[in-house]
Protein backbone atom coordinates (compact mmCIF):
# COMPACT_ATOMS: atom_id res chain seq x y z
CA UNK A 1 0.00 0.00 0.00
CA UNK A 2 1.61 3.39 -1.25
CA UNK A 3 1.23 6.54 0.69
CA UNK A 4 -1.30 9.21 -1.19
CA UNK A 5 -1.18 12.83 0.06
CA UNK A 6 -4.26 14.79 0.68
CA UNK A 7 -6.11 15.99 -3.02
CA UNK A 8 -6.39 19.85 -2.25
CA UNK A 9 -5.99 23.02 -4.66
CA UNK A 10 -2.27 24.27 -4.87
CA UNK A 11 -0.95 27.68 -4.01
CA UNK A 12 1.53 29.35 -6.63
CA UNK A 13 4.17 29.33 -4.11
CA UNK A 14 6.06 25.94 -3.73
CA UNK A 15 5.53 25.36 0.22
CA UNK A 16 7.05 22.68 0.81
CA UNK A 17 9.81 21.42 -1.57
CA UNK A 18 9.98 18.63 -3.69
CA UNK A 19 12.52 17.20 -2.17
CA UNK A 20 11.69 17.61 1.15
CA UNK A 21 8.41 15.65 0.04
CA UNK A 22 10.00 12.89 -1.69
CA UNK A 23 12.16 11.97 1.66
CA UNK A 24 8.98 12.20 3.69
CA UNK A 25 7.11 9.92 0.59
CA UNK A 26 10.02 7.37 0.94
CA UNK A 27 10.17 7.03 4.80
CA UNK A 28 6.64 6.84 5.04
CA UNK A 29 6.35 4.14 2.31
CA UNK A 30 8.99 2.46 4.04
CA UNK A 31 7.31 1.99 7.55
CA UNK A 32 3.70 1.10 5.91
CA UNK A 33 5.95 -1.59 4.05
CA UNK A 34 7.29 -3.07 7.82
CA UNK A 35 4.03 -2.23 9.07
CA UNK A 36 2.18 -4.86 6.50
CA UNK A 37 5.31 -7.22 6.91
CA UNK A 38 4.80 -7.45 10.76
CA UNK A 39 1.23 -8.25 10.72
CA UNK A 40 2.05 -10.93 7.68
CA UNK A 41 4.82 -12.44 10.21
CA UNK A 42 3.15 -12.40 13.63
CA UNK A 43 -0.09 -14.17 11.43
CA UNK A 44 2.39 -16.83 9.84
CA UNK A 45 4.30 -17.43 13.36
CA UNK A 46 0.65 -17.98 14.91
CA UNK A 47 -0.51 -20.15 12.10
CA UNK A 48 2.63 -22.48 12.74
CA UNK A 49 2.55 -22.48 16.39
CA UNK A 50 -1.15 -23.72 16.21
CA UNK A 51 -0.01 -26.28 13.26
CA UNK A 52 2.64 -27.63 15.42
CA UNK A 53 0.44 -28.17 18.25
CA UNK A 54 -2.05 -29.79 16.06
CA UNK A 55 0.34 -32.13 14.80
CA UNK A 56 1.53 -33.58 18.06
CA UNK A 57 -1.53 -33.44 19.50
CA UNK A 58 -2.99 -36.09 16.77
CA UNK A 59 0.37 -37.77 17.42
CA UNK A 60 -0.66 -38.52 21.15
CA UNK A 61 -4.12 -38.90 20.15
CA UNK A 62 -3.45 -42.09 17.63
CA UNK A 63 -0.70 -43.79 19.78
CA UNK A 64 -3.63 -43.82 22.20
CA UNK A 65 -6.37 -45.09 19.79
CA UNK A 66 -4.09 -48.17 19.04
CA UNK A 67 -3.40 -48.59 22.74
CA UNK A 68 -7.11 -49.42 22.93
CA UNK A 69 -6.97 -51.78 19.90
CA UNK A 70 -8.23 -55.28 20.93
CA UNK A 71 -4.32 -56.83 19.51
CA UNK A 72 -2.38 -55.02 22.45
CA UNK A 73 -4.26 -56.71 24.54
CA UNK A 74 -3.52 -60.31 22.75
CA UNK A 75 -0.07 -59.63 21.22
CA UNK A 76 2.14 -58.82 24.19
CA UNK A 77 5.19 -57.42 21.39
CA UNK A 78 2.39 -55.22 19.72
CA UNK A 79 1.87 -53.88 22.98
CA UNK A 80 5.43 -53.58 23.67
CA UNK A 81 5.97 -51.83 20.32
CA UNK A 82 2.34 -49.52 21.01
CA UNK A 83 3.69 -48.55 24.29
CA UNK A 84 7.01 -47.06 23.24
CA UNK A 85 5.33 -45.33 20.47
CA UNK A 86 3.00 -43.78 22.90
CA UNK A 87 5.93 -42.76 25.35
CA UNK A 88 7.48 -40.87 22.11
CA UNK A 89 4.61 -38.76 21.08
CA UNK A 90 3.74 -37.66 24.47
CA UNK A 91 7.62 -36.63 24.83
CA UNK A 92 7.00 -35.74 21.70
CA UNK A 93 4.24 -33.20 22.61
CA UNK A 94 5.86 -32.02 25.99
CA UNK A 95 8.83 -30.40 23.99
CA UNK A 96 6.49 -29.00 21.08
CA UNK A 97 4.71 -27.54 23.96
CA UNK A 98 7.79 -26.06 26.07
CA UNK A 99 8.82 -24.93 22.22
CA UNK A 100 5.36 -23.20 21.18
CA UNK A 101 5.17 -21.49 24.77
CA UNK A 102 8.72 -20.14 23.86
CA UNK A 103 7.78 -18.70 20.68
CA UNK A 104 4.73 -17.35 21.91
CA UNK A 105 6.68 -15.00 24.53
CA UNK A 106 10.04 -14.58 22.49
CA UNK A 107 8.89 -13.73 19.04
CA UNK A 108 5.07 -13.58 18.74
CA UNK A 109 4.55 -11.27 21.14
CA UNK A 110 7.28 -8.93 20.76
CA UNK A 111 5.48 -8.81 17.14
CA UNK A 112 2.39 -7.92 18.35
CA UNK A 113 3.66 -5.63 20.76
CA UNK A 114 5.75 -3.11 17.87
CA UNK A 115 2.80 -3.65 15.65
CA UNK A 116 0.86 -1.95 18.23
CA UNK A 117 3.24 1.84 17.87
CA UNK A 118 1.98 1.83 13.95
CA UNK A 119 -1.55 3.28 14.25
CA UNK A 120 0.12 6.25 16.55
CA UNK A 121 2.41 6.95 13.76
CA UNK A 122 -0.22 6.94 11.08
CA UNK A 123 -2.24 8.99 13.30
CA UNK A 124 0.76 11.28 13.32
CA UNK A 125 0.93 11.05 9.77
CA UNK A 126 -2.45 12.28 9.42
CA UNK A 127 -1.76 15.67 11.97
CA UNK A 128 0.71 16.36 9.73
CA UNK A 129 -1.28 16.16 6.41
CA UNK A 130 -4.26 18.05 8.19
CA UNK A 131 -1.55 20.25 9.25
CA UNK A 132 -0.21 20.72 5.80
CA UNK A 133 -3.63 21.66 4.51
CA UNK A 134 -4.40 24.32 6.75
CA UNK A 135 -0.87 25.93 5.45
CA UNK A 136 -1.94 25.47 1.42
CA UNK A 137 -5.27 27.35 2.26
CA UNK A 138 -4.02 29.76 4.30
CA UNK A 139 -0.92 30.32 1.77
CA UNK A 140 -3.55 30.32 -0.90
CA UNK A 141 -5.51 33.32 0.73
CA UNK A 142 -2.64 35.42 1.57
CA UNK A 143 -1.69 35.15 -2.15
CA UNK A 144 -4.88 36.22 -3.02
CA UNK A 145 -4.72 39.40 -1.18
CA UNK A 146 -1.33 39.85 -2.45
CA UNK A 147 -2.61 40.12 -5.65
CA UNK A 148 -5.40 42.67 -5.05
CA UNK A 149 -4.69 46.34 -5.17
CA UNK A 150 -3.18 47.48 -1.72
CA UNK A 151 -6.44 49.24 -0.55
CA UNK A 152 -7.17 49.43 2.96
CA UNK A 153 -9.18 46.91 3.47
CA UNK A 154 -7.01 44.88 1.63
CA UNK A 155 -4.42 45.43 3.64
CA UNK A 156 -5.81 44.49 6.69
CA UNK A 157 -7.21 41.80 5.19
CA UNK A 158 -3.60 40.62 4.49
CA UNK A 159 -2.40 41.21 7.69
CA UNK A 160 -4.82 39.04 9.12
CA UNK A 161 -4.33 36.42 6.85
CA UNK A 162 -0.60 36.44 7.32
CA UNK A 163 -1.19 36.61 11.15
CA UNK A 164 -3.22 33.25 10.68
CA UNK A 165 -0.34 31.84 8.16
CA UNK A 166 1.95 32.32 11.03
CA UNK A 167 1.43 29.64 13.74
CA UNK A 168 -0.14 27.34 11.16
CA UNK A 169 3.08 26.97 8.94
CA UNK A 170 5.20 26.86 12.23
CA UNK A 171 2.63 23.86 13.33
CA UNK A 172 3.38 22.26 10.06
CA UNK A 173 7.07 22.48 10.16
CA UNK A 174 7.21 21.01 13.16
CA UNK A 175 5.55 18.19 12.97
CA UNK A 176 6.71 17.93 9.22
CA UNK A 177 10.34 18.05 10.81
CA UNK A 178 9.42 15.59 13.82
CA UNK A 179 8.53 13.03 11.47
CA UNK A 180 11.36 13.53 8.80
CA UNK A 181 13.63 13.06 12.07
CA UNK A 182 11.83 10.06 13.56
CA UNK A 183 10.58 7.81 11.43
CA UNK A 184 14.52 7.09 9.85
CA UNK A 185 15.57 6.20 13.39
CA UNK A 186 12.44 4.22 13.90
CA UNK A 187 12.81 2.21 10.85
CA UNK A 188 16.15 1.49 11.89
CA UNK A 189 15.40 0.54 15.24
CA UNK A 190 13.79 -2.77 13.62
CA UNK A 191 17.49 -4.66 13.44
CA UNK A 192 18.12 -4.19 17.50
CA UNK A 193 14.66 -4.87 17.84
CA UNK A 194 13.91 -8.31 16.38
CA UNK A 195 17.54 -9.91 16.45
CA UNK A 196 16.92 -11.41 19.90
CA UNK A 197 13.66 -12.72 19.03
CA UNK A 198 14.67 -14.00 15.73
CA UNK A 199 17.49 -16.10 17.55
CA UNK A 200 15.28 -17.22 20.19
CA UNK A 201 13.17 -18.67 17.42
CA UNK A 202 16.42 -19.93 15.89
CA UNK A 203 17.33 -21.73 19.08
CA UNK A 204 14.05 -22.95 20.00
CA UNK A 205 13.80 -24.89 16.58
CA UNK A 206 17.29 -26.59 17.35
CA UNK A 207 16.42 -27.41 20.83
CA UNK A 208 13.78 -28.91 19.64
CA UNK A 209 14.46 -31.01 16.69
CA UNK A 210 17.55 -31.90 18.66
CA UNK A 211 15.17 -33.93 21.06
CA UNK A 212 13.37 -34.93 18.19
CA UNK A 213 16.20 -37.14 16.90
CA UNK A 214 16.89 -38.78 19.71
CA UNK A 215 12.87 -38.93 20.82
CA UNK A 216 12.78 -41.03 17.78
CA UNK A 217 16.52 -42.36 17.57
CA UNK A 218 15.41 -44.19 20.56
CA UNK A 219 12.27 -45.24 18.98
CA UNK A 220 13.93 -47.25 16.49
CA UNK A 221 15.81 -49.05 18.45
CA UNK A 222 13.19 -50.34 20.42
CA UNK A 223 11.17 -50.94 17.14
CA UNK A 224 13.30 -52.90 14.92
CA UNK A 225 13.30 -56.04 14.55
CA UNK A 226 17.01 -57.35 13.41
CA UNK A 227 16.93 -58.63 9.74
CA UNK A 228 14.21 -57.15 8.66
CA UNK A 229 14.27 -54.51 5.78
CA UNK A 230 11.34 -52.04 4.82
CA UNK A 231 11.36 -53.99 1.70
CA UNK A 232 10.68 -57.85 3.62
CA UNK A 233 8.06 -56.15 5.76
CA UNK A 234 5.78 -55.16 2.84
CA UNK A 235 5.95 -57.76 0.86
CA UNK A 236 4.75 -59.73 4.23
CA UNK A 237 2.20 -57.12 4.87
CA UNK A 238 0.80 -57.99 1.44
CA UNK A 239 1.09 -61.60 1.78
CA UNK A 240 -1.21 -61.21 4.72
CA UNK A 241 -3.30 -58.85 2.96
CA UNK A 242 -3.88 -61.37 0.32
CA UNK A 243 -4.86 -64.18 2.80
CA UNK A 244 -7.68 -61.72 4.36
CA UNK A 245 -8.78 -61.06 0.19
CA UNK A 246 -9.08 -65.00 0.24
CA UNK A 247 -11.40 -65.16 2.78
CA UNK A 248 -15.25 -65.53 1.58
CA UNK A 249 -16.45 -62.71 3.68
CA UNK A 250 -14.62 -60.00 1.88
CA UNK A 251 -14.85 -62.05 -1.83
CA UNK A 252 -16.25 -59.53 -4.30
CA UNK A 253 -19.36 -60.91 -5.63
Amino acid sequence: MSWIPFKIGQPKKQIVPKTVERDFEREYGKLQQLEEQTKRLQKDMKKSTDADLAMSKSAVKISLDLLSNPLCEQDQDFLNMVTALDTAMKRMDAFNQEKVNQIQKTVIEPLKKFGSVFPSLNMAVKRREQALQDYRRLQAKVEKYEEKEKTGPVLAKLHQAREELRPVREDFEAKNKQLLDEMPRFYGSRLDYFQPSFESLIRAQVVYFSEMHKIFGDLTQQLDQPGHSDEQRERENEAKLSELRALSIVADD
